[in-house]
This record gives C-alpha cells, sequence and structure tokens, in this order.
C-alpha cells in the first residue's frame, strides 16, 4: 500500500492541486446600483461587465435592494453610483462611487474590491484623455507605468504553485510514509526480530532510511516529469542541483519521521503526529502565504520548517535557474536539519529483548 501511495499520490496531488489551489479569485458576484442613470454611469457599468473576474447579477436602483442579495450570500460586492455622478464628475472633475463588500471571505472581498477599483481607474484614465482633447481644456500630466515581471513574465500562477506543490509531496514522502512503515513492523511484531540482533541502532536507522529515501527520489522524478508534461514546466536551473538539494532535504525529513516512528506505538498514533506535523509544515512554510507577510512569533516558527527553505529553493531552480553556489547557505541549513532529526531518532530508539 505504501508503494502504492509513493507512486500515485504525487501524480494525482501535482496535478489536481495546481489546477484548483489558486490565487486568482474569478466571477465575483457584484451589484450595481445605478442611482445616477446617465451615459457615464452606463459606460462604466458595461466596463465592470466586460471584466472576466466579475460578474453583474444584480442591476438595481436601491442600495437596501443589493444588501438584501449579500445578506442571503447571492451578492460578493455592491457598487452604488451616486445620482450625481455625471454632474460631479464634468462640473467639480470629482465624482464618488461606493463600493461595499461582503467581507465573510476576506480574500474574495479584498480581491474583489481590487479588481473593481483597477476598471474604475482606468475608466477614469479614459475619461481625462477624452477631456484633453476637447478645446480650452488645460493638457494634464501623465505618468505611463512600462513594468517587467523577472523570471514569471506571463505571471502563470502555476509555475508558482507546481515547484512549491511539489515540494511539499516530496516532503509527505519523506515524513509521513517513513513513520507508518516502521510502526506498522512493530503492531506485526516484525521489528522485535531486529531487536534480538547485533544489528546497531544506528544501523537500524540508515537501514531504514534508506529505502525511503530512493523511493523520495523516485517520487520527485515523477513529480519533475508530470509537471513537464500537463503543465510544460520544466527547471531553468539544472537537475544535479535540483537532485543534490532534494538528497540532502530528503535525509532531514525522513529524520523526522523516524523520530516520530520511535514514540509512536500504532498506526493511529503515527497518523495523528504526522498529521499534526504536516499541517505545521504546509501552513507555515511560505505555501500559500508569504513568510515575510507572517507575524514575527510565526516567522520564528517557520525558519524552523524545513519545508519553509525547501520549497524556496526549489521554485528558484525552477523560476530562477539558481545553483548549488546560490543555495549553499540553505544546503548547511539542510545538513543541521539531518543530523539534529536522526540524532534525535538514533538516542530515542529502545532496543528491547524479545
Amino acid at each position: 500500500m505504501i508503494l502504492r501511495l509513493i507512486l500515485v499520490m504525487p501524480i494525482i496531488q501535482l496535478i489536481i492541486i495546481p489546477m484548483a489551489a489558486d490565487y486568482e479569485v474569478k466571477h465575483i458576484r457584484l451589484a450595481v446600483v445605478d442611482q445616477d442613470q446617465s451615459p457615464y454611469s452606463e459606460q462604466l457599468a458595461n466596463r465592470l461587465a466586460a471584466s472576466n473576474y466579475l460578474d453583474i447579477n444584480q442591476y438595481t436602483h436601491t442600495y437596501e435592494e443589493a444588501l438584501e442579495q449579500v445578506e442571503l450570500g447571492k451578492i460578493d460586492l455592491v457598487l452604488t453610483i451616486p445620482a450625481d455622478f455625471e454632474r460631479s464628475l464634468i462640473s467639480e472633475s470629482h465624482a464618488t462611487i461606493a463600493m461595499a463588500a461582503d467581507a465573510v471571505n476576506p480574500v474574495k472581498a479584498g480581491m474583489g474590491s481590487s479588481y473593481a477599483a483597477q476598471i474604475i481607474r482606468t475608466f477614469n484614465n479614459d475619461i481625462r484623455k477624452e477631456w484633453i482633447l476637447l478645446p480650452d481644456y488645460p493638457p494634464l500630466p501623465i505618468i505611463e507605468i512600462e513594468s517587467a515581471h523577472w523570471y514569471n513574465p506571463h505571471i502563470r500562477y502555476v509555475d508558482f504553485m507546481a515547484p512549491g506543490i511539489l515540494g511539499v509531496l516530496v516532503t509527505m514522502v519523506g515524513a509521513f510514509l517513513t513513520a507508518l512503515n516502521i510502526v506498522a513492523e512493530k503492531e506485526t511484531g516484525t521489528i522485535e526480530q531486529l531487536n534480538v540482533t547485533p544489528l546497531k541502532k544506528w544501523q537500524f536507522i540508515i537501514g531504514k532510511l534508506t529505502p525511503f529515501w530512493v523511493l523520495g527520489l523516485v517520487s520527485l522524478t515523477m513529480g519533475v516529469i508530470v509537471s513537464w508534461i500537463i503543465f510544460g514546466l520544466w527547471p531553468e536551473g539544472s537537475l544535479l542541483t535540483l537532485y543534490v538539494v532534494s538528497m540532502l532535504y530528503l535525509i532531514s525529513v525522513l529524520g523526522i519521521g523516524l523520530l516520530v516512528s520511535t514514540f509512536a506505538e500504532t498506526q493511529q498514533q503515527a497518523i495523528l503526529f504526522a498529521f499534526f506535523i504536516m499541517m505545521v509544515f504546509i501552513l507555515m512554510s511560505g505555501l500559500y502565504t508569504p513568510v515575510e507577510s507572517m507575524p514575527d512569533w510565526a516567522q520564528w516558527v517557520a525558519k524552523l520548517n524545513p519545508p519553509t527553505y525547501f520549497i524556496r529553493d526549489i521554485r528558484a531552480i525552477y523560476l530562477k535557474g539558481s545553483t548549488l553556489m546560490d543555495l549553499r547557505a540553505d544546503l548547511l541549513i539542510y545538513a543541521a536539519f539531518a543530523i539534529v532529526f536522526n540524532t534525535a531518532a538514533i538516542w530515542n530508539y529502545k532496543k528491547r529483548a524479545a
């Protein structure tokens, strides 16, 4: 069963998760409250409706009607255009638009407000350009921005997410399945046959570490191939750098799995311990949320979290083409983790006589 998990799990998760876990929030349900009923307000509503991220589900004249739909969970964002919108814009060169978002889901509320604000700014700039062409209108200074996106020029989310998911899968193979394997031997009693042999504790730990170290690299290879076939994603850096980093990292996370297996007596205990560890690994690794945006205490926890460094490194290898020299500081950190966790596993492993 473990071998099947190692072979099947990375492929399925690497295909599904990058497609499902996306920072982009689309199809935000928008209600437009147009109290002005002017050509400008109609143009603005059309701009919003043309967006791929906003869907106008309601077009009304009263804010109360839109708010009722928000309370029913049918509307995410309400945009209110006041009655004097066009008149104020022409006579005073200034107009105010009210925007209200359902913040039960703060991510959708923030992204929806940002999308709508960007469309409104573009609409405002287009109006200013039209007015500049009118006679007797003083020219307005315009600042144009030319931006460039390094390493991920097309802002493809999957290019950023797939390497991170690959790092998590390697971690799961190393930490989670290793613990289950040894605990399963405890339950069946086969480990007692090893305990009565002259085999030393460190020899036992190395013997258990080696096959999962190899299987972890096999899982990594499968992930690289799947990423290339499904997403067209290939490392900008060398495969040698990717495998050297992964080899050293696997030794450290295998030590975590071996450590869990030394004090867990049943597979249920091992699953609970491993589940807790994997939740911390994933949530505190920077996979979804940048470590720099976390509170200070959480950043210190992230520094003690091995996947934090591996996910950062594997993304750097894939997107930036980083070399071993670029990642040499993290290689030393992996070595430190490997020494600490494997030494603790050897020390905590109790050889008992039959």
